[in-house]
């Protein structure tokens, strides 16, 4: 039976454009029609919001303000938007119609599919992922029912209906938007999600096309959820033998509990799936999975069949403190009627003793089980305080002196809210909430563009404090000489002063070092003098305490570390190396010698040499040597050869 001829849509010229020719999907929050846009006359895909949903305005705001964001993505393996709009109680978006099947499709008639074949499908999937979280923006709603696979082999994303920027994961209505089998621990625990939720769901998915299976089964929704939070994802060569084990690791990797281990966003995790693809020979890339199909789709390896599409829902969160709440009408038994009073022999009435006993335990049945369900409906319970515009301590405090626990702090952007301050909570002001329970404090992180502010000629410490009141991050701190700016005081940051940045941006600063002073050579100089000049011109003296041999007399200085002429800051440290004297080392025999052979004798042996030739200057050859060749003398003293006349 053709079921699109029941849908009111079908057929319809919806905003006086689009006619809806066919429905070719129903999910949890939307259905898609094949329709045509009679303005350009174009074949595209029309998703419309199910009525019932169109009625929440901030639903519909967030849907239509989000839809143009992701309507920004421009890559080959995103499913394009063209147009958003909304009529009556349909809120609609245009988006490209891709002809052929979605992965879901594939799985339930393939069963499992061969690696080479999984990992074709995953890249181009982790492609437009990353292109997405790269814009700032997460999915939140990966599956194979969102991975569509055209008739000419191209894979594109599709559905981007729950997408949130990065910044904006934030959830405190008590709901998750998601398909179960998909979600992150972090999802489900705290209604958050960022880039690395996709990464878990591609891990989920990716598991499905290597096993034909879901990774965790169950009756109910909730066993399902249980699971993601309690339990690791198997490895899939657990159900396919002899699976590359460089598989089971990128499977491990994704999904991953622990947010904080898994790659961080799908070009993260796109780099390790072209790293394990390399690291795989033909006969991996091609073993096929013993629950791949031939013919006739059958029953996953897990007991999890295919079976209809998963659809996206809107999952029930339990906040933080909050129990199920007794509210109906009890009926209490009452103890029965004690027996007819008799008259005594005097006429008078009287009352059994056990009537009485009867009497008072029914009284205090009564008023027991009143207090009971007061303790249920109202005596368990507190109220949160007014935390908004507190700081972060002061909200602490009087969520203490509350009997109340601080669960977590999140941070999010404010224009209006001061950075530091608390712009909501979790249950909110006034919400009841056990009186030993936890609220999570959202606390702002102040304006999401903030302007460098002006710190030039401030000290390097109130420059940082300034800094990180704006909502800056003190970075990277270099030094320059400058005649105009003191000493230690900022002479710039990078970017400059009025620059616009996201909160907690680094911003360099440089800090100046003075007017430069030249240094004087002290080389020769006693340790004292040396010591004095040095000082004098502004510079902190050190003495080494290891002394050393060198031409320079004993006690005066043999080094400097820094050179003479060089230029410093004021204040820097200068350290002084203190001679023991020179070396006495044995003089070289040279007489006989040419005076070029006798002169590089002498100095390679550390001597200096003095050249004295006799008139009338034509002999060439060394006569004598002073002093001689039979002892010793300081290294660095100087040797005089004589020559002979003629």
């Amino acid at each position: 039976m053709d079921t699109t001829l029941k849908d009111p849509l079908v057929g319809q010229l919806l905003d006086g454009r689009y006619r809806v020719d066919a429905r070719i999907a129903v999910g949890g929050m939307a259905t898609v029609y094949r329709a045509v846009d009679t303005r350009l006359d174009r074949e595209l895909a029309l998703k419309v919001m199910h009525p019932a949903l169109a009625t929440d305005a901030s639903f519909v705001e967030r849907f239509i303000r989000e839809a143009k964001s992701v309507a920004r993505l421009s890559h080959p393996n995103v499913v394009g938007v063209f147009d958003q709009g909304a009529e009556g109680a349909y809120v609609y978006l245009a988006m490209e119609y891709v002809a052929g099947c979605t992965l879901r499709d594939v799985l339930r008639e393939r069963g499992a599919l061969q690696p080479r074949a999984a990992l074709d499908i995953l890249e181009p999937v982790l492609a437009a992922l990353g292109a997405a979280h790269r814009a700032g923006f997460v999915h939140r709603d990966m599956k194979p029912e969102n991975v569509l696979i055209g008739d000419d082999g191209r894979v594109k994303v599709a559905d981007f209906g729950l997408v949130r920027a990065v910044g904006s994961v934030t959830s405190t209505t008590g709901t998750v938007l998601g398909t179960v089998s998909y979600l992150a621990p972090e999802q489900i625990e705290y209604g958050t999600a960022d880039t690395r939720a996709d990464v878990y769901a591609c891990g989920v998915v990716l598991y499905e096309m290597l096993t034909g299976s879901k990774p965790h089964s169950g009756d109910t929704p909730a066993q399902v959820l249980f699971q993601h939070l309690n339990e690791d994802i198997p490895a899939p060569s657990a159900l396919v033998p002899g699976l590359a084990v460089e598989l089971d690791e990128l499977v491990a990797s994704a999904t991953a509990r622990n947010p904080e281990i898994r790659p961080y966003d799908a070009v993260a995790l796109l780099a390790l799936v072209r790293e394990a693809r390399a690291a795989l020979g033909d006969d991996q890339l091609d073993l096929v999975p013993p629950q791949a199909l031939q013919q006739e789709p059958q029953t996953y390896a897990n007991g999890a069949d295919a079976g209809p599409d998963e659809r996206t829902d809107v999952i029930p969160r339990v906040l933080p403190g909050e129990e199920p709440q007794v509210n109906h009408t009890a009926r209490m038994a009452m103890p029965p009627a004690p027996p007819q009073h008799r008259p005594d022999r005097t006429g008078r009435s009287r009352v059994p003793r056990r009537g009485v006993v009867a009497i008072l335990v029914a009284v205090f049945l009564v008023l027991g089980a009143g207090a009971g369900v007061w303790y249920i409906n109202s005596g368990q319970f507190t109220r949160v305080p007014a935390l908004i515009g507190k700081s972060e301590k002061d909200a602490r405090q009087e969520l203490k002196d509350a009997g109340l626990d601080v669960k977590s702090v999140r941070r999010d952007f404010s224009e209006t809210v001061d950075r530091g301050s608390v712009i909501n909570s979790d249950p909110g002001t006034n919400e009841r909430i056990r009186g030993n329970g936890s609220v999570t404090l959202i606390v702002s992180r102040g304006p999401k563009i903030v302007r460098v502010p002006d710190v030039g000629g401030d000290p390097l410490a109130t420059a940082e404090s300034k800094l990180k009141k704006a909502g800056l991050a003190p970075g990277v701190v270099t030094k320059e000489f400058s005649e105009d700016v003191p000493q230690g005081r900022v002479v710039s940051t990078e970017p400059a002063a009025g620059a616009r940045r996201s909160p907690d941006s680094a911003i360099a600063i440089v800090v100046s070092k003075g007017s430069p002073v030249e240094v004087p050579g002290v080389i020769g100089d006693s340790v004292e003098d040396a010591t004095g000049e040095l000082e004098d011109a502004g510079f902190t003296v050190k003495v080494a305490p290891a002394q050393v041999n060198s031409p320079q007399e004993a006690g005066t200085v043999a080094r400097q570390s820094a050179a003479e002429g060089a230029e410093l800051a004021s204040g820097d440290t200068i350290t002084l190396t203190v001679s023991k004297g020179p070396r006495a080392i044995d003089v070289p025999d040279v007489v006989g010698m040419s005076v070029d052979e006798a002169t590089a004798e002498l100095k390679d042996a550390g001597f200096e040499v003095d050249v004295e030739k006799a008139f009338p200057f034509l002999g060439d050859t060394v006569e004598s040597q002073s002093p001689a060749a039979d002892g010793k003398a300081p290294e660095g003293s100087t040797i005089t050869i004589k020559t002979k006349g003629i």
